[in-house]
């Protein structure tokens, strides 16, 4: 298998769970640089760059995305995602605890790549990005 590291955006305000997506990278092997903001605001100053916050170059191919943030939310932050012309083609994840049917409808509907449940265990969480990390070390990224 080939080796195709990218550049991933964490967008998590809980610190629990960006301890245990660093503790994933590492128990997997996951050699991929992680970038974190804590809310949906946050992660467009660094995609974009801004007076306050410098631009993140190369620029994070996938993002993994917490719905349930202050500030900006997933949806929010999604919803301009993909009115901005340079950053619409991202690959999104949605990591989050919300199972709530109309969070799954309207991550899909803005064109998500998938939509991934927090499980309680941190085993089980493990092996989630495990498997993320298989697929997208298996496909091409423009």
């Amino acid at each position: 298998m080939k080796e195709n590291t990218v550049d991933i955006l964490l967008v998590e305000d809980d610190e629990v769970d960006v301890m245990n997506v660093q503790r994933a990278f590492k128990k997997n092997h996951i050699n991929n640089t992680l970038h974190i903001a804590g809310n949906g605001l946050e992660a467009l100053a660094l995609l974009r760059g801004d007076d306050k916050t410098q631009k993140l170059i190369p620029r994070p191919k996938i993002i993994l995305l917490d719905l349930n943030m202050p500030k900006m939310n997933g949806i929010e932050f999604l919803q301009v995602l993909r009115k901005d012309p340079e950053l619409k083609s991202l690959s999104v994840f949605v990591l989050t605890t919300s199972g709530d049917e109309r969070d799954v409808i309207a991550a899909h509907q803005l064109n998500v790549a998938g939509y991934i449940l927090k499980p309680i265990e941190l085993e089980c969480f493990i092996q989630a990005l495990a498997t993320l990390n298989l697929y997208w070390s298996l496909i091409e990224m423009p």
